[in-house]
């Protein structure tokens, strides 16, 4: 889950990046697709946030 956690706040980072077009051609991609993501980059971060949260709840030591 902490793969998850780390995947998704690298995700959040590239579509602020693109939200901001900073990344040229690959941000225009992205946003085609994930307009939604571009648009609100935190929806993406929540979701690392959960994971990594559940990660830690159900991690077993």
């Amino acid at each position: 889950m902490y793969f998850v956690a780390t995947v998704l706040a690298i995700l959040s980072g590239l579509f602020y990046a693109a939200s901001h077009h900073e990344i040229g051609s690959l941000g225009v991609t992205m946003c085609q697709y994930g307009s939604s993501f571009c648009a609100n980059p935190l929806i993406v971060l929540v979701g690392a946030a959960l994971a990594a949260v559940w990660g830690a709840f159900v991690s077993v030591r």
